[in-house]
């Protein structure tokens, strides 16, 4: 029998899709003959008591979810998401530089320091990258500080507030798409396909308004049967320039080919959504995590 420790934050179990899919690898680990236990931050002095610690909290390495991922590692211990996937995938800059090393496809883009934003230079951007460009900070998550700017003043305004928060931001060549694939990955394969879908009006998979209002499209899971082979070929490229670990490839379809957008760390598994086609998802993570094999 294999102890895995369940490492969350209040937010996560407050969440009825989160909880439900924490619920669901609980009760395949039990029918497995494994024990499961949630852990939280007072908890981390239990985490060498355990064979694997499975991360379900937001990844940064200033959180707490870095600080048990570090415990685990200290103490031989198998842990999801490793501290090194976080360190990567947790600063944009860092993410894309691995990615370009490895000559995995992915848009246009370019990075830019604090000297760099004026007036000149956006031009330059647009002329190179098209309009609209896209800025991301460095440090973002759930499309978050991630935005599209159309003329010289939007591109500065956006800079500029993105540059209190880190000292490179990122330009990259904005791709139309009615939605965007992500494959899961684990241990190098895929385990899971499906489609988040950008809402009607929107670009992105994820807006938030200034009165505090958020759209989301919604999740269409995909059999990973019945998607190209070249998708999954260019997520396991995307993976492979990272590590080892479980996450969550985002893609956008370009005629024929794929172009890699983002690899995420701590990827959402919600029950009914990144599960749905994948019926033995959970079974292969705690495989991973126990066997180091999925």
């Amino acid at each position: 029998m294999g102890k895995i420790g369940i490492y969350v934050e209040r937010y996560t179990i407050s969440s009825a899709d989160q909880m439900n899919g924490l619920m669901r690898f609980a009760q395949v680990a039990l029918h497995m003959g494994h024990r499961t236990d949630f852990l939280f931050r007072p908890d981390m002095f239990k985490i060498r008591e355990y064979d694997a610690i499975y991360i379900r909290a937001m990844t940064d390495p200033l959180n707490s979810s870095y600080v048990a991922a570090r415990i685990a590692e200290m103490n031989g211990i198998r842990v999801i998401d490793d501290s090194r996937s976080i360190r990567i995938c947790c600063d944009k800059v860092n993410m894309y530089q691995h990615l370009i090393s490895k000559n995995v496809a992915i848009p246009q883009t370019m990075f830019l320091h604090e000297n760099e934003l004026t007036a000149d230079n956006a031009k330059k951007v647009f002329a190179l990258l098209g309009n609209p460009v896209v800025l991301k900070a460095p440090n973002s998550a759930f499309s978050l500080y991630v935005d599209r700017a159309e003329t010289v003043e939007e591109f500065i305004k956006i800079g500029k507030r993105y540059f209190r928060r880190a000292d490179r931001i990122v330009a990259q060549r904005f791709v139309k798409s009615a939605f965007d694939w992500r494959v899961g990955m684990l241990g190098g394969k895929p385990i899971y396909v499906c489609q988040y879908m950008i809402p009607k009006k929107r670009w992105k998979i994820a807006t938030y308004t200034p009165e505090g209002r958020s759209f989301y499209g919604p999740v269409r899971p995909v059999a990973l049967d019945s998607v190209d082979p070249l998708l999954l070929e260019r997520a396991q490229q995307a993976a492979a320039a990272i590590g080892n670990g479980l996450y969550g490839i985002d893609l956008k379809q370009v005629g024929d080919d794929y172009l890699v957008i983002e690899v995420n760390d701590n990827p959402t598994i919600n029950a009914g959504g990144e599960d749905k086609k994948a019926p033995h998802l959970n079974e292969q993570l705690i495989e991973f995590l126990l066997s180091g094999s999925c």
